[in-house]
């Protein structure tokens, strides 16, 4: 398959729009790559992942294989990659949520893109037919029929033996790093496919659940309730032990005097003092649980926390100030037992056979909610494989040929052979794809598109300025995690640059991906201005009982940094009280 397209200037990776389902979003995909997809890792990871999705999607029975069949892989059908950003196919999404009895294909835009004015939906002629709703019947009644899901630990376990099995960076020839870097293709495909599977699983039920309480109690958002405060969600992991180290730091004053002196460099610093021993003891244990997230974690170019350790010491910096009324552990507990008094309040409101129907989709979403993020933690884990054979292959190459760190990801793998064997000759090539992506950061690609991407020139700068709010002003979004809490603004785009988020502000930032979420700790409330019931930000702050409002559109460039906001997040509202 021939990856490169056309894009402004030059010509970078991607996939064709599809004719059949020709609407896409940036909602969801863009938590999971929020930054332009470099070649080398879109090479690795498009077919096998294209395929993955419609193994996933086929595999409910509302989709035929007939409809499918004759698009090929190079067309977005499940996902695709378009100006260099990942989207995710909603007309596939919408399709799907239009088949399924009692439902609307607006169940799809609810799940994955909350507030917004995308295209409208054009109803395909087979769209509603007897066949898929029967398909879609049975779907979901195994759904919420599944109480454990033993395809996880053995995909945990396959992957434990994929990482044994690669050879020490330090050692390993050049080519075998090579091979090693590609290596997880094979894996990816059916781990992906997992990982998907539960996805759809998960948001289907979810779709259920709200239904439910829609019809039977009157008010739809009470499903959110009822799976918040679920513990073992590995997204909200990170958080409860990096809380840990920042209860360590706060209460030494060596430590102290050193993340005083700064986050960079304070690795170093560490290592180097005799009283951070326990402390690094225990923030090795945290790298090899956790080392493999970090920003853009599903695209092996990008550094995770065990490569770049002050990515997560960042964290810490910002916990040790914080004080213990933040803990995610008391919050949890908080959190669990309401949920608890509210399912028993539920279900004695309902009468039977109701409440058993309740009750087993009320299970089942739970469950495959759990499972997501869990999926999602094995499939990540694989990828940080590669990556680390990648490193190493990068910075061999980039000193013997004089180029830069990460060049070796802005080559396909059908070039990857030339290049080990002579890594300068490809420096024209390199140099020109580094300058568009360049072009492609600077600009925010369009949320929503049908048929064909707008061309990159035509796309908003970052830069552009916008209308800036008024004091009284209400934005309104979608209710993450009900609570109200008042707080200053801290905008920030980077989660490894917090801009000096202290206790008592409030995080607003463009969107989320699970490398921020230990950012929600030491806040009072989170804002994003994308986000809808899958989203990571809800399903972390419900888990780390934090308020917070999703799809608050352009929050992080409309509201001033220090401004004084009020944040309801079982409205979904933020209030402007002063501006700084």
């Amino acid at each position: 398959m021939q990856p490169w397209r056309r894009v402004g200037d030059g010509e970078w990776v991607g996939t064709d729009a599809s004719e059949r389902f020709p609407i896409y979003t940036r909602g969801n995909a863009g938590e999971v790559y929020p930054e332009v997809y470099r070649p080398l890792s879109f090479s690795i990871a498009q077919q096998a992942g294209e395929q993955a999705m419609r193994n996933a999607i086929l595999s409910s029975g509302i989709i035929r294989p007939d409809e499918l069949d004759d698009i090929p892989l190079s067309t977005g059908v499940g996902s695709g990659v378009f100006g260099g950003y990942a989207y995710l196919n909603l007309s596939v999404q919408r399709l799907v949520a239009a088949r399924v009895p009692g439902g609307s294909w607006s169940d799809a835009d609810n799940s994955f893109l909350g507030a917004g004015d995308p295209p409208p939906h054009v109803p395909l002629p087979t769209e509603k037919n007897r066949r898929a709703a029967v398909a879609a019947l049975r779907y979901l009644w195994r759904l919420s029929g599944v109480t454990e899901l033993p395809q996880l630990a053995l995909d945990q376990r396959i992957v434990d033996e994929f990482l044994a099995g690669l050879p020490d960076p330090s050692t390993a020839a050049d080519h075998d790093l090579r091979t090693s870097t590609l290596g997880v293709t094979e894996l990816f495909m059916p781990m992906f496919e997992t990982h998907l599977k539960v996805s759809f699983a998960a948001g289907a039920l979810m779709a259920v659940l709200t239904q439910l309480c829609e019809k039977q109690l009157g008010d739809a958002e009470i499903a959110v309730r009822l799976i918040s405060g679920l513990g073992d969600v590995d997204s909200a992991a990170p958080s409860r032990a990096l809380w840990s180290l920042g209860r360590k730091v706060a209460a030494s004053d060596s430590l102290t005097a050193e993340f005083d002196a700064g986050v960079p460099g304070v690795w170093d610093r560490l290592q180097s003092s005799t009283e951070a021993s326990e402390f690094n003891a225990e923030f090795r244990r945290f790298i090899a649980d956790f080392g493999s997230r970090g920003p853009n974690e599903w695209d092996t170019a990008f550094d995770t926390w065990e490569t770049e350790p002050e990515l997560a010491l960042v964290f810490v910096d910002r916990m040790r100030l914080t004080d213990a009324s933040h803990a995610p552990t008391a919050q949890g507990e908080r959190l669990a037992q309401e949920r608890r008094t509210l399912e028993v309040d539920v279900l004695g409101q309902l009468r039977w056979p109701i409440r058993r129907l309740f009750g087993r989709v009320l299970a089942a979403t739970r469950l495959h909610m759990q499972s997501r993020e869990r999926t999602k933690t094995t499939v990540v884990r694989a990828i940080h494989g590669a990556r680390l054979q990648g490193q190493e292959l990068d910075r061999r190459l980039a000193a013997r040929s004089g180029g830069a760190p990460g060049d070796l990801w802005f080559l396909v793998e059908e070039e990857l052979n030339g290049y080990v064997d002579d890594p300068a000759s490809f420096a024209t090539q390199i140099a020109e794809r580094r300058q568009l992506l360049v072009e492609l950061q600077r600009r925010i690609p369009p949320f929503y598109f049908e048929g064909e991407q707008p061309p990159v020139d035509t796309w908003e700068l970052r830069s552009a300025k916008i209308p800036q709010v008024v004091v009284g002003e209400v934005l309104t979004g979608l209710a993450g995690c009900a609570g109200v809490a008042r707080g200053r603004a801290r905008v920030v785009t980077n989660p490894g640059d917090p801009r000096g988020l202290e206790p008592g502000d409030v995080l607003i930032a463009p969107l989320t991906d699970p490398s921020w979420t230990p950012l929600f700790v030491p806040a009072e409330a989170v804002i994003v201005d994308v986000g809808a019931v899958m989203s990571h930000a809800i399903i972390v702050s419900r888990e780390l009982g934090i308020p917070c409002a999703v799809s608050v559109t352009d929050a992080s460039r409309r509201i001033p940094d220090g401004t004084l906001v009020e944040v309801d997040g079982g409205a979904g509202t933020v209030r402007i009280l002063e501006l700084p």
